[in-house]
């Protein structure tokens, strides 16, 4: 099979999930990608990359620690980019003007600009862009998404998205307590959103706020290293961080459709734990389990409900792609598996869509535009609390409506 010659840009922690998920790709049978190069301006983040990149494949890739020399080298077709959010688009942009298709870690753009700037190189330059969006390729959402498709709710009429929990501590790095960074209310709510658009369509309008619930965040405790290790993980850590970004989000959107979408991210607030996502309609309501824990989707219909494989023999037509049943198996739409294998193919399923989409010349599932669109329904949350109403997509999408942003845009030079 031929593959993609690719580089990975941006060697940290989730540079290294990536790299393993290349590896699940490639133990699939059908792996169409392969890490020829990485690159990171950290010398020490590079080579412990290619280090990672040669134990899995046996074979060490190139090694780049200056952008512009990776983006010349001619071996490389294609950029995963895996670097923190503020410089997505500062690397995705050079990457696609110099002929390399790209894969971008979401959340796309910290900005409607910052995304609007990685989807316009690649249309000048017609090569693929693609958003990396893995909640989505969990099969119990696939399945969610079949019971919609197959009409089984009617006309689904409300959507309900709440997860609620947390603490004061700082969540995986400090930099997602920044605004000019990309806090964690939109670097993880963006899944969210993108799970929405993917059950319900299309955004019009939205309406909410966004807010910081713990307005310090303190170094993590230590649950069970011992003392080196703990030192050596948070060594970088401050003991205390005063949050200037968003830990939490809560969102009204109408759908295009009509339908509408309750959503509400909080990453804090030691009082509440809950997780609901739930989608209502005329015949039937259907519960999803969340996201890589394997349980199953609850279908309510006709006085009956249904759990995971028993809703199958209503879905005629759900099939699972390829590689997904490669990786899982066919019409497996529950699993007991731990998180990271799980992780890994999930993204491996999202890699082989954009290897496809470069092979055969078609669109990845998650292109720019959606990684826009779900980007765009965190912003616009931020924007109605400035603006004092609802706020239309379209209004986001044009740059009508961006207070909120100008202060990161002027920061991203954009």
């Amino acid at each position: 099979m031929e593959k993609i010659p690719l580089c990975v840009i941006g060697c940290g922690g989730m540079g290294h999930r990536h790299i393993l998920a290349y590896r699940e790709l490639e133990n699939s049978g059908i792996g169409n990608i392969e890490i020829v190069a990485v690159c990171d301006l950290n010398p020490k983040n590079a080579d412990l990359g290619a280090r990672e990149v040669e134990r899995l494949f046996g074979k060490k890739p190139l090694i780049f620690t200056d952008l512009d020399k990776a983006l010349a080298c001619a071996d490389i077709a294609a950029v995963d980019v895996v670097t923190d959010p503020s410089f997505h688009h500062s690397v995705a942009v050079p990457a696609l003007q110099a002929g390399k298709h790209a894969i971008v870690e979401k959340p796309l753009g910290l900005t409607v600009r910052a995304c609007q700037a990685m989807i316009e190189a690649a249309r000048k330059n017609n090569v693929v862009l693609a958003t990396a969006e893995n909640l989505r390729r969990d099969p119990p959402n696939r399945l969610a998404r079949s019971i919609l498709d197959h009409g089984l709710l009617d006309t689904p009429y409300l959507m309900i998205h709440n997860a609620l929990g947390g603490d004061d501590q700082i969540i995986i790095t400090p930099w997602r307590h920044l605004k000019l960074k990309g806090a964690i209310g939109l670097d993880m709510a963006v899944h969210y959103t993108d799970i929405i658009q993917y059950y319900m369509g299309e955004f019009d309008q939205i309406y909410g706020r966004g807010l910081i619930v713990e307005p310090v965040r303190r170094k993590p405790v230590n649950h069970g290293l011992d003392l080196e290790s703990y030192r050596e993980r948070y060594k970088t850590f401050p003991e205390t961080l005063e949050a200037t970004g968003e830990d939490s989000v809560i969102a009204l959107y109408k759908m295009k459709s009509g339908a509408m979408v309750q959503m509400s991210y909080v990453a804090g607030g030691r009082g509440s734990s809950t997780f609901e996502r739930s989608v209502h309609g005329r015949k039937a309501a259907m519960w999803a389990p969340g996201d890589r824990n394997g349980r199953p989707v609850i279908l309510k219909i006709d006085g009956k409900e249904l759990k995971g494989a028993e809703i199958l023999p209503l879905l005629p037509n759900f099939q699972m792609s390829e590689i997904t049943q490669r990786l899982f198996a066919e019409r497996q739409v529950e699993y007991q598996l731990p998180f990271p294998p799980v992780d890994a193919k999930h993204m491996a399923i999202e890699f082989h869509d954009f290897g496809e989409a470069i092979l055969k010349g078609g669109k990845p599932e998650v292109d720019g535009y959606l990684g826009m669109t779900a980007v765009a329904a965190i912003l616009g949350a931020y924007e109605s609390i400035i603006a004092g109403r609802e706020v239309g997509m379209d209004e986001l999408l044009s740059g009508k409506v961006r207070a909120y942003q100008e202060e990161i845009d002027d920061a991203l030079g954009l």
